[in-house]
């Protein structure tokens, strides 16, 4: 029971989630406004949201009979029979409701207006699979990634942090759209490997209504547009050898593409890791930079 429910946070996933705060970190850090609980409170936050995300994924999918036994990507507890689904509709409205209350501490540091942008969060962990429109089934999963694990938690940890939006502009949202753009990819990959399942049950991801080709080239366009962002707001202000990291990265990430091409089904889940492992080593090389570049 125990395992089922740990395969049901997709721990692989959750890199994904801790970059977004950790690079948003690295931007107050370089601001000068470093601020250790906020930072923590951020970062458990941005945990618990995507826990919920998941968690709600997995119930609406078997609800809406998106799910079937035997798919290519993770074991889904509900729909394998581990986990009732009324046991996963309590969690997640448990867990979402314990994250609401944490994310309200938020505004100690950041005041009464971040309250719209906490309910924005918890209506995406949600809307990403239930309500009336499913982000994740029409395609939108990827603009909805780009903001929700890119854009909002870098601009909104630093933010906490440091109590102003200096650098927003030129250093905060670009750092933003980056890490945006490399958590699409981790949803590409999912998406890529349940193609053929999610279109025999009509659930229109980006790959169902795009294909397989043009997503693998979307995938590799997004690696390259977040490192050239990530060259423009480093390196005028750090020393040119930092830059050995922007070329890793692009290493990696061609590695993995070509990795993707070739492979299908269940030999996709490890390169998912690889990616959201590779989004997150970037966030830790961002703190380095602006800690002692």
């Amino acid at each position: 029971m125990i395992k089922a429910w740990i395969e049901a946070m997709r721990l692989r996933t959750l890199p994904v989630s801790a970059a977004g705060v950790l690079a948003g970190t690295a931007c107050a850090i370089y601001c000068g406004g470093f601020n250790t609980l906020p930072f923590i409170v951020c970062l458990l936050f941005a945990l618990f949201a995507q826990i919920v995300s998941n968690f709600a994924n997995e119930y609406f999918d078997f609800k809406n009979g998106l799910d079937r036994k035997g798919r290519e990507g993770f074991r889904r507890g509900v729909t394998e029979g581990d986990i009732s689904p009324k046991a996963m509709l309590y969690a997640t409205l448990g867990l979402l409701a314990f994250d609401c209350l944490l994310g309200l501490s938020l505004i100690f540091w950041g005041g009464w207006w971040l309250l719209p942008v906490g309910i924005a969060i918890a209506l995406f962990a949600l809307g990403y699979s239930a309500g009336p429109y499913p982000l994740s089934h029409h395609g939108l999963g990827e603009i909805a990634v780009v903001i929700f694990f890119g854009i909002v938690p870098v601009c909104f940890s630093c933010y906490v942090q440091t109590g102003n939006w200096n650098n927003l502009l030129s250093l905060t949202l670009p750092v933003g759209f980056a890490l945006g753009l490399m958590g699409a990819n981790v949803l590409i990959v999912n998406n890529y490997r349940d193609a053929d399942d999610d279109k025999a049950v009509g659930k229109r991801t980006s790959v169902v209504i795009l294909g397989r080709k043009v997503m693998s080239w979307v995938y590799f366009f997004n690696g390259v547009v977040a490192c050239l962002l990530l060259i423009w707001v480093t390196i005028g202000r750090f020393n040119i050898l930092w830059q050995a990291g922007t070329l890793l990265y692009l290493n990696l990430h061609y590695i993995i593409w070509r990795k993707i091409c070739d492979s299908t089904g269940s030999e996709l889940n490890p390169l998912l890791g690889k990616t959201a492992m590779l989004m997150f080593l970037t966030s830790i090389w961002l703190i380095l930079i602006m800690s002692i570049g």
